[in-house]
């Protein structure tokens, strides 16, 4: 999961446990506590996110609409740069929900931009399942 976390609410916690109820692995970057006065902990939660992101086969971004996020839209553009799987989605109220949409289309990528979490979930469960069944056999030929 990608977004920000300072000053934005905790969507994380129950979108995990929605993933997790269906058997996915989560990579959540919201810690219980996270020791702020520690300035060793910010290049530590930063290279744990790094990391993360690139072992996710897919990447949840989700924009609330209570802060802009400026490190979560660079996550997107290198996510989208790369090539990686991204599911993602914007409040109607986050500030830069057209500029979300467009950079998605200039990147190439016919990815939905979701107006809710739950929605973004959705996305999500399904693709799982998809990858879970893996390619679809063509259909035998017939010897009659």
């Amino acid at each position: 999961m990608a977004s920000g976390i300072t000053g934005c609410p905790d969507w994380q916690a129950p979108a995990a446990q929605e993933l997790l109820g269906v058997g996915l692995t989560v990579f959540n970057p919201r810690r219980r506590a996270f020791p702020i006065g520690d300035p060793g902990e910010a290049p530590r939660q930063i290279a744990w996110e790094h990391h993360h992101l690139h072992l996710a086969d897919v990447t949840l971004f989700w924009f609330p609409a209570d802060q802009v996020q400026p490190i979560a839209l660079f996550e997107l553009g290198a996510a989208l740069g790369e090539g990686r799987h991204v599911v993602l989605g914007a409040a109607p109220g986050y500030p830069r929900r057209l500029d979300v949409e467009h950079q998605v289309a200039l990147a190439g990528s016919s990815r939905r931009v979701h107006a809710s979490v739950a929605d973004v979930l959705d996305e999500v469960i399904a693709h799982a399942a998809r990858a879970a069944l893996g390619p679809v056999p063509p259909p035998a030929l017939s010897t009659d």
